[in-house]
């Protein structure tokens, strides 16, 4: 936070200006907002996030607004997109569930002067200014040598996927890696759409016709607890392992239940906590120009990647979760 020392004071009516025009002295103004633009609002994992984005604007005593479509829709987050530009916001952090199609609007907005970066999934061909979130091969690494591990090196896994986002791509890569010189094969990739129905219907399927399944994996949030659902129904817990993505509520019952086997936990909180007050030091210190190809810049004063982590979450340390402090509003 900014602070007011004597030096200041006694340079006079400038200094005095330069305190009533900002908000309580911190150096932020009264009209900032920063706006985040997901797809799928409304599950537990954008709820995390929007956390996050409020008690970054609390602290910092500015403004902020989470826009996006309820349910899977990548042209409704397109359309999100354009409404949260016409705003002219300080800055944008937006999650691109289709890069091909929010890559456009993205360089829309910073030839307009708006910061942008991309929070969760990445649009990498963009003129975004950097991204936060999961280094996700790494992650697919991590899931993948845990499902290797508990197949004991070999066997058939399914892989619930949305093909075109990027970060999806990357963890089925991580995944892939995982498996090279094992037993271990991807025998299927389903695309889920954005929708647990499709999972559980296929996974219904896979198990009805008696297809040799040994391990459900799950790339993204919503579709393990599905899974998990058909893989209980079915009396097949402990023998077809179910390996999920992060930690929304029923992925956790399911833990502790014992069907799904584990979670890769990533932290949408973190995302949009710093991804803010990244974006907010952008606004107030833009590099300039702000569309500039930063990535290729040995002087770039940002960041192309700030890797906010992920780990594994299983039954030896599930209950930890629900001892961890929920952080306050910094009000």
């Amino acid at each position: 936070m900014r602070t007011v020392n004597s030096s200041l004071i006694l340079a006079g009516v400038p200094a005095v200006l330069l305190l009533l025009n900002s908000c309580a002295g911190n150096g932020h103004a009264a009209d900032e907002n920063y706006i985040m633009v997901a797809d799928n609002t409304k599950i537990a994992y954008w709820q995390l996030a929007a956390q996050g984005l409020a008690h970054a604007a609390a602290e910092m005593k500015v403004k902020s607004n989470v826009l996006g479509p309820d349910g899977h829709d990548p042209q409704g987050e397109h359309d999100a997109f354009k409404h949260a530009v016409a705003l002219k916001p300080s800055g944008i952090l937006v999650s691109a569930a289709d890069a091909s199609i929010l890559t456009p609007d993205i360089n829309a907005a910073l030839d307009q002067g708006i910061p942008v970066i991309t929070i969760d999934a990445d649009a990498p061909e963009s003129k975004r200014l950097f991204f936060v979130g999961t280094d996700n091969y790494s992650a697919g690494l991590i899931g993948g040598k845990m499902t290797a591990k508990l197949l004991n090196g070999k066997g058939s896994v399914v892989v619930f996927t949305m093909p075109a986002q990027s970060n999806l791509k990357d963890r089925l890569q991580g995944y892939q890696s995982a498996f090279d010189h094992t037993d271990v094969k991807i025998v299927q990739t389903v695309d889920m759409n954005g929708n647990s129905d499709t999972a559980f219907d296929n996974a219904k399927k896979l198990l009805d016709t008696k297809t040799k399944v040994d391990a459900f994996v799950c790339l993204e949030a919503i579709s393990c607890p599905a899974v998990a659902d058909v893989v209980n129904r079915a009396n097949m817990a402990g023998k077809v392992m179910v390996i999920a993505m992060d930690t929304d509520p029923s992925t956790i019952d399911w833990i502790n239940k014992g069907v799904i086997s584990a979670t890769i936990a990533q932290k949408p909180y973190t995302m949009a906590y710093y991804g803010t007050k990244l974006l907010d030091d952008v606004h107030h210190h833009p590099p300039s120009p702000l569309a500039g190809d930063w990535n290729k810049n040995i002087f770039s004063p940002v960041p192309t990647f700030v890797d906010t982590g992920a780990f594994v979450v299983d039954k030896a340390n599930v209950g930890s979760l629900a001892k961890e402090p929920v952080p306050s509003s910094g009000q």
